[in-house]
């Protein structure tokens, strides 16, 4: 299995979540904001949030353009009693993809959302971890931008959050087939890798590291994977203000 080389030095993902807007109980959002923002940086905490991350892409396609793809990620926690939780987090990509040729024009849209729907206990420090299904939703609002077919594959997140600790890390995984839903549609087996660092600064604010890595297991040789390298910082919102 190669990786592709040209894509490790050629692409440049800017990683930047940017402004996390966090919904939470009272006497959650009374709590320290450091710890909150700690809470936040979980995708499959106890907590409504709804993460945004750029990741800009250069020398991509023929014309060597820039692929900008703003995922919003809204998370939303459903109780199972008191030991268990089911946490969905969509990610709905709004994508801007350079020409394709040089008498093209730039193609803006939407592109295939995923849902994912965690089982994970109810713990929030430690080691915690997630599992479930991956369902890719064909919303694209162009062609070029996704594919006609449903998707469906396992997904699974371990993380690492501990009280006192700067530190949040972990890795998100995911691999989704499609399921024919339109007989003029490819057929794709794409697998994904979310590796996260991030080290908090405190006051909301924290540096993050989380290269969003893709396979296509049905493209053959160098051209499978897809490796990107970044950086970027981010700060937590509550409410209608940041603090």
């Amino acid at each position: 299995m190669r990786l592709n080389w040209f894509y490790i030095r050629g692409l440049l993902s800017s990683t930047l979540c940017g402004v996390l807007l966090a919904a939470s109980s009272p006497s959650r959002a009374d709590g320290d904001v450091s710890d909150q923002a700690k809470e936040a940086q979980n995708p499959i905490a106890n907590l409504i949030s709804v993460p945004l991350q750029n990741n800009t892409n250069l020398n991509v396609g023929p014309e060597r353009g820039t692929l900008n793809v703003l995922n919003v990620q809204p998370i939303i926690p459903v109780s199972l009693g008191q030991d268990w939780s089911v946490i969905t987090r969509t990610i709905v990509p709004v994508i801007s993809e350079s020409p394709l040729s040089p008498e093209g024009s730039r193609i803006n849209g939407i592109g295939d959302t995923l849902f994912s729907a965690f089982l994970s206990p109810r713990t929030s420090r430690g080691w915690i971890w997630g599992l479930g299904p991956a369902i890719q939703v064909p919303t694209h609002s162009n062609t070029v931008l996704g594919n006609n077919n449903w998707g469906l594959g396992p997904t699974f997140v371990v993380l690492h959050l501990e009280a006192g600790s700067p530190w949040v890390y972990g890795v998100l995984v995911n691999n989704v087939w499609s399921i024919k839903g339109s007989r003029f549609a490819r057929a794709y087996d794409n697998g994904l890798m979310l590796p996260f660092v991030n080290y908090n600064l405190g006051h909301g604010t924290y540096l993050v590291s989380a290269p969003i890595i893709t396979v296509n297991w049905t493209t053959a040789g160098s051209q499978q994977w897809t490796v990107p390298l970044g950086e970027g910082s981010a700060r937590l919102c509550t409410g209608a203000r940041c603090r």
